[in-house]
């Protein structure tokens, strides 16, 4: 995940928590579900990237492995 996109999900979290805290405080049931939202869309971010990542990393060492695989046979 890059630094902007953790930054963005960081900057959703706070947002979403402060809506939901400005919503519970003044009794804004729509506020507060607007924030809790926000938060968990930033939870979900956060995982779908790191499991894009995740994934990326593992596509990358079976490129590698089947380049080492043909290697060998060149030999």
């Amino acid at each position: 995940m890059s630094v902007e996109e953790k930054f963005d999900n960081a900057k959703d979290k706070v947002a979403g928590k402060a809506k939901e805290v400005e919503g519970k405080v003044t009794g804004d049931k729509a506020r507060e579900a607007e924030g809790k939202a926000q938060g968990l869309f930033a939870d979900v971010k956060d995982k779908l990237s790191d499991a894009a990542e995740a994934v990326k990393d593992k596509a990358e060492e079976a490129v590698d492995a089947v380049k080492d695989g043909f290697d060998h046979l060149k030999k």
